[in-house]
C-alpha cells in the first residue's frame, strides 16, 4: 500500500538551506559545475556544517515523537544529481536528521514537483526555485545563508518560533499596492472602509493555517510551536487583519504593529526560527540577528 503524506506538514528544503554549502556554491559559479560535483564527490565524507535552515528542521522533526502518527516530512529538493548528492546524505545521517526522501533534479527546475509531494512549505538560497513554487501556488521563502551572531544552529529548541510578516505573505499584496501607489493616507482610508472584508491570502495563508491545525493537536499551555505577526501596519489598519484571521479560524500567538518602526529590534526580542517578509529591505535587515527568508511575490 503506497504510503501517504497527506495529513502531514511537509516541508521541502534545498540542501543549501539546510546545510552551509556557500564555499560549494562558490565553486560552482566561479569553476562551472564540472569543477563543483569533482568537489562533491572528493569530499562525500567531509560532513557539511548546519545552516540556516537545520535548527528549524531538526525541531519540526522532533514533533513528530509527540504524536503516534507521523505529522511532520520533511524532503529534500535540490538540483544536485544523485552522483553529487552523496556528502548531503552523508551528513544528514551524521545528524541523524529523520529525513529519507528526496527530489534530486540534476539541474532542472524543481516547482513542478511540489504538488507531487504535497508540500506546504519549501526554503531555498535559489530565487529563481522560490520565485517558480511561489508562482505555481506554494509558499516558499529564499532562505538567506548568511552567520547570525548568537545563533547555534545546534541548538536543542523546546519551542518553535516562526515569524511572519502580513501583506504579501500571509494576505495578498491588494493593500500593499495601495499604499506604494497612492500612499499612506489612501491606504488608511482603504482599510477602514473594508475593515470587515476579509483580506485575500496571500502565499503562506495556506501554510499558516497548516501550522495552526497542528498546534490545535497539542496542548495549548505548552504549546512546541509559537507563531508572531510582525507587520509594518499599526491602527486603525489592524482591525481588518484581526479580523481576517478571525474568520480563517487561525491561531496567532503574538502580534506586532509597527507603524513603520524597524522589525530588527522586535524579531531579536521574539528571536523567531524562521521569518519571513516580502520586502528585500526588510528581509535584509532581520537577517542580521534571526534566520530569514525573503517571499518574492507579486499578484
Amino acid at each position: 500500500m503506497a504510503v501517504s503524506l497527506e495529513d502531514c506538514l511537509v516541508i521541502g528544503i534545498s540542501s543549501r538551506a539546510l546545510f552551509d554549502l556557500d564555499e560549494e556554491n562558490r565553486i560552482y559559479e566561479e569553476e562551472g559545475l564540472k569543477a563543483y560535483a569533482d568537489y562533491q564527490i572528493a569530499h562525500e565524507d567531509t560532513i557539511l556544517k548546519p545552516g540556516s535552515g537545520f535548527a528549524l528542521v531538526k525541531a519540526l522533526l522532533k514533533l513528530n515523537s509527540r504524536f503516534d502518527k507521523r505529522k511532520v516530512e520533511v524532503l529534500i529538493m535540490s538540483r544536485n544529481s544523485a552522483d553529487t548528492s552523496l556528502r548531503i546524505f552523508n551528513s544528514i545521517a551524521h545528524y541523524q536528521l529523520d529525513i529519507s526522501r528526496a527530489v534530486l533534479s540534476g539541474g532542472a527546475a524543481l516547482s513542478p514537483y511540489l504538488s507531487s509531494f504535497g508540500v506546504d512549505l519549501f526554503l531555498s538560497a535559489n530565487e529563481e526555485d522560490v520565485k517558480a513554487a511561489i508562482q505555481a501556488g506554494f509558499a516558499a521563502g529564499r532562505i538567506y545563508t548568511n552567520a547570525i551572531q548568537d545563533f547555534d544552529p545546534m541548538q536543542e529548541i523546546e519551542q518553535i518560533r516562526i515569524a511572519f510578516d502580513g501583506d504579501a505573505v500571509l494576505f495578498s499584496d491588494e493593500a500593499e499596492r495601495i499604499f506604494q501607489e497612492k500612499g499612506l493616507a489612501a491606504f488608511v482610508e482603504n482599510e477602514q472602509k473594508k475593515a470587515l472584508q476579509q483580506l485575500p491570502a496571500g502565499p503562506f495563508a495556506r501554510f499558516l493555517k497548516t501550522i495552526s491545525d497542528l498546534q490545535n493537536h497539542m496542548d495549548s499551555t505548552q504549546s512546541p510551536i509559537r507563531t508572531a505577526l510582525v507587520t509594518a501596519r499599526n491602527a486603525p489598519a489592524h482591525e481588518r487583519v484581526i479580523r481576517t484571521l478571525r474568520a480563517w479560524d487561525v491561531r496567532i500567538d503574538e502580534a506586532f504593529f509597527l507603524g513603520g518602526i524597524t522589525k530588527k529590534d522586535v524579531l531579536k526580542a521574539f528571536a523567531p526560527h524562521i521569518f519571513f517578509d516580502d520586502q528585500k529591505v526588510h528581509a535584509d535587515v532581520a537577517s542580521q540577528v534571526v534566520p530569514s527568508a525573503q517571499v518574492p511575490w507579486k499578484e
